[in-house]
C-alpha cells in the first residue's frame, strides 16, 4: 500500500499536511473515513481461497496454445460466433476524420480550485447542497441548518445523476441524483466527532438518499431548477419495500419490522442507471461503516457474515447508534442485512414507494444497469466495489412490456424480482505471460473468455451449503464458494447502447499481488494497481459465456505498464482511477475518475471504442480541489457532472475550508451538479 503526503494549495503554494497512509491513490483520509469507513486501512474482506484467474487446468491451456499456434482458436456457444478474439492490434494512424462526440481540445491536467472545461464550452451550477427541492423549502443557512430543512433541500455529496426528458425537446427534464454520504466535519461548524448532537445526526439522515428535481433549459444553454409536483426528497427515514425471493426472510426481520418487508431509508447510494421503462436504479455501496458494535457479536456464523461485509469495530464513525438502536448490530443484528441492495424509484410518481430488489443480490453495489435481450428479457449488470470482489449479472425470467406508462412500469419493475443471479469467472488467452508488470502478451491484447456462474434462481440455490435466501442476503460468501474471479474494485458497469458491449470501470487495487492476496492475472494484469483499468465485455446477454478485452490500462502514458486500446500513447490524456461510465449517442465511452494518482485533479474523459481512434482518451474537464467527478450525463448539446466532496482534503473542515467552490469568496464548499454546453450552442464534441 502506497504512502502519500497530502497537501493543500494556498495561492498556488503547496502546503504539506499530515501524513495519511491508509487511503488509496490521491483520495484524502477524510474522504476515506466518511465515504467507505477507511476500507483501504483494513485488509480486504475477501479472504476466500477460491481459485483465481491464473489457475487453469493445464490440459485446457495446452489445447488453447495449440489452437492459437494454428490461428484456429474459437469458442462457440450453441453455434454462435466466436467470442473474444486474439488478433494483434494494428499500429494506429491519425484518423482522417475525428470521431464525432470527441472533437474538443483536451483539458490539460491541473490543480485549480475550479471546474475547468474544454475551450469553447461554458458551464454553470445547476443545484447545490442545501438548495430548495420541495416547494416552500427554506433557503440554505449552513450555520443554522436543521433536519426539517434538510429533508426539503438538496442532499449532500451528490453522485449518480440522470436527466429524464419530460418533453421531446428536453427543455424540461427531471434531474435525479444520489446523495452518497455525509462528511460531518465539512458540514457543521465546530463539529465534535466524538459527541455529535442528535440534530446533527438527523440532518445527516436527511442529507442521504436521493433528490428528484425538475430542471428547465434556459436560452443561454444552462439548466435551472423549477417548482414541480415531481420534486421529491428520499432520505434515511423514507419507507422502502423489500421485494423478491428474500423478502420476508428471517434474515431480514427486525423488532421494528417483524415482517421483513419494509425498510426505512437508503444510504451510501453510489452509481445507478435509467431503466428502459423510465425508473431509476441506485446502488447501496459502503453500508458497513454505519453500523456499530459488531465486535460484540460472538456467534461464529454471524461473525463470518459480518466480517465478509466489512462490518467490524465497536462505535461507528458517526455515532448514529446513540440515537437509534437499529444502527447497533449487537441489538438489531438483522438491520445491516437490509442495506446493500439495488433500489428502484419511480421519479414520475412522487407518491410511489421505492423498492429494494433482493433478487439482484446483496453486496457493495456501485450501481446496476439494464439492457433488454433480443427475446425481451431484462439483463442487469452490477459490480461489487471492493478490492478482490466480483462482477455480477442478473437475467429475468419474464419479458419486458414496451413503453413508459404506469402499467408498463409496474410490470417491468417486477421483472427484477424473478430471475437468475450469476457471478463472473474470467480466463485469459495468454496463460503464463502475465508477470504483474502490465507488459502486453504476445497476442497484443489483454483478452480472453469468461463464464457466468449461476448462484440462485427464485427459491432455488445453485451453491452447495446455501439456501436461496442465504445466497441473496450473503451473496459475497456464495460467490466465494463457486470460485468467482477476484477483481480490482469493479465499479460502474454499463451496456453500450450503440455497439452492445458492456463496459466496467475497475478503479484500482494497491493490494494486488501483496502478501496473502491474489496475484496478477490477465483481467487484472498489474500488481500494486493504483491507476485501474477499463474492461470491455462481449456478452451473449442471456447466456453464460462471454468474451472480454481490456480497453484501457490506466495511468501515465509514459509508463510502459499502460495501454490505450492500441492507440498512440503520445497523443492521449493521462487518466487514473476510472469510476463512473456513460455513453454519448455515437457510442463513445465517457469516464469520470475518483482519486487521480497522477498529481492532477479528477475529471471527465471521452474515448472512442471503435475504429482507428479506439483508445484515444481526451480529458473534457477537471473538478475543484479535493473533489471527485461523478455521475456524468452526456447529451447532444449538454453534459452534466456531479462535483462531489469539494474541499475534502486532510486538515480542512467547515471551520477551515480548503475550497470556496462554487460560491467563491470565503464561502464553504458545496457539492453540486454542474452543466456544460457549447458556447455557440452546437453539439458536444462536434467540430
Amino acid at each position: 500500500m502506497e504512502i502519500r503526503l497530502s497537501s493543500r494549495r494556498d495561492n498556488g503554494r503547496v502546503i504539506p499536511l499530515p501524513l495519511a497512509s491508509h487511503h488509496s491513490a490521491n483520495r484524502s483520509s477524510t474522504t476515506c473515513k466518511y465515504r467507505c469507513g477507511n476500507a483501504c486501512q483494513h485488509e480486504a474482506p475477501n479472504t476466500s481461497g477460491n481459485a483465481y484467474f491464473g489457475d487453469v487446468v493445464e490440459a485446457v491451456l495446452n489445447r488453447r496454445r495449440a489452437l492459437k499456434a494454428t490461428g484456429a482458436l474459437a469458442l462457440t456457444v450453441g453455434g454462435a460466433a466466436a467470442l473474444g478474439g486474439t488478433t494483434v492490434a494494428a499500429p494506429s494512424a491519425p484518423a482522417r476524420n475525428p470521431v464525432p462526440g470527441t472533437e474538443f481540445p483536451p483539458v490539460a491536467p491541473n490543480t485549480r480550485d475550479a471546474v475547468v472545461v474544454a475551450d469553447g464550452y461554458q458551464q454553470g451550477v445547476v443545484i447545490r447542497w442545501g438548495d430548495p427541492v420541495v416547494e416552500g423549502a427554506p433557503e440554505f443557512d449552513p450555520a443554522h441548518q436543521s433536519a426539517a430543512a434538510q429533508e426539503e433541500q438538496f442532499g449532500y455529496n451528490n453522485d449518480f445523476a440522470e436527466l429524464i426528458a419530460l418533453d421531446r425537446t428536453g427543455a424540461e427534464s427531471l434531474l435525479v441524483c444520489n446523495h452518497e454520504y455525509t462528511s460531518e466535519e465539512h458540514m457543521f461548524l465546530g463539529y465534535d466527532e466524538n459527541n455529535p448532537t442528535e440534530e446533527q445526526v438527523k440532518i445527516a439522515w436527511a442529507a442521504h438518499g436521493l433528490s428528484v428535481v425538475k430542471v428547465e433549459r434556459q436560452a443561454d444553454g444552462s439548466l435551472k431548477p423549477a417548482p414541480s409536483r415531481y420534486n421529491r426528497r428520499i432520505t434515511l427515514t423514507t419507507p422502502f419495500e423489500l421485494r423478491g425471493p428474500a423478502a420476508g426472510s428471517d434474515l431480514l426481520k427486525t423488532s421494528a419490522d417483524p415482517t421483513g418487508t419494509t425498510v426505512l431509508g437508503t444510504q451510501n447510494n453510489c452509481s445507478g442507471s435509467l431503466t428502459p421503462w423510465g425508473t431509476i436504479l441506485s446502488g447501496e455501496e459502503n453500508i458497513n461503516q454505519y453500523f456499530a458494535h459488531a465486535d460484540a457479536v460472538t456467534d461464529p456464523v454471524a461473525r463470518e457474515r459480518l466480517d465478509r461485509y466489512g462490518v467490524t469495530g465497536m462505535a461507528s464513525t458517526r455515532k448514529w447508534e446513540r440515537f437509534d438502536e437499529r444502527w447497533d448490530v449487537a441489538r438489531e443484528p438483522n438491520e445491516v442485512n437490509r442495506f446493500g441492495w439495488i433500489v428502484e424509484i419511480d421519479p414520475h410518481d412522487p407518491t410511489s414507494t421505492p423498492v429494494k430488489h433482493t433478487a439482484l443480490g446483496r453486496f457493495k453495489h456501485e450501481g446496476a444497469a439494464v439492457t433488454i435481450a433480443d427475446d425481451g428479457r431484462v439483463v442487469a449488470y452490477s459490480g461489487d466495489d471492493e478490492r478482490f470482489d466480483y462482477l455480477y449479472k442478473f437475467v429475468s425470467h419474464g419479458k419486458v412490456k414496451r413503453g413508459t406508462s404506469a402499467l408498463a412500469r409496474r410490470h417491468n419493475t417486477s421483472l427484477l424480482d424473478d430471475g437468475t443471479l450469476h457471478v463472473a469467472k474470467f480466463t485469459g488467452n495468454s496463460p503464463g505471460e502475465i508477470d504483474g508488470t502490465g507488459k502486453l502478451p504476445a497476442d497484443g491484447e489483454f483478452d480472453g473468455v469468461g463464464e457466468w456462474i449461476p448462484l440462485a434462481s427464485g427459491k432455488e440455490s445453485f451453491v452447495p451449503g446455501f439456501t436461496a435466501e442465504e445466497v441473496y442476503v450473503f451473496t459475497r460468501l456464495a460467490a466465494d464458494a463457486v470460485g468467482a474471479t477476484k477483481m480490482d474494485r469493479p465499479e460502474d458497469v454499463q451496456p453500450n447502447p450503440v455497439n452492445g458491449k458492456v463496459y466496467c470501470a475497475l478503479t484500482n487495487n494497491s493490494n494486488r499481488g501483496s502478501a496473502g492476496n491474489a496475484g496478477a492475472d490477465e483481467a487484472n494484469p498489474r500488481v500494486g494497481n493504483k491507476h485501474g483499468h477499463v474492461l470491455e465485455i462481449d456478452d451473449d446477454t442471456t447466456g453464460t459465456r462471454f468474451g472480454w478485452t481490456l480497453l484501457l490500462v490506466c495511468g501515465d502514458p509514459d509508463d510502459p505498464s499502460t495501454y490505450f486500446g492500441g492507440f498512440d500513447k503520445s497523443r492521449v490524456s493521462p487518466i487514473s482511477c476510472p469510476d463512473n461510465v456513460a455513453f454519448d449517442r455515437h457510442g463513445n465511452l465517457w469516464l469520470t475518475t475518483d482519486g487521480n494518482a497522477l498529481d492532477s485533479h479528477d475529471g471527465l474523459f471521452a474515448v472512442p471504442v471503435e475504429g482507428p481512434e479506439r483508445g484515444h482518451v481526451k480529458q473534457f474537464l477537471t473538478v475543484p480541489t479535493g473533489a471527485e467527478a461523478c455521475g456524468p450525463v452526456v447529451r447532444d448539446k449538454l453534459v452534466t457532472v456531479s462535483v462531489q466532496h469539494p474541499g475534502e482534503v486532510d486538515g480542512a473542515s467547515a471551520d477551515e475550508p480548503a475550497s470556496h467552490w462554487p460560491d467563491g469568496g470565503t464561502s464553504q464548499p458545496r457539492p453540486s451538479v454542474v452543466a456544460i454546453w457549447r458556447a455557440d450552442g452546437g453539439e458536444i464534441g462536434r467540430g
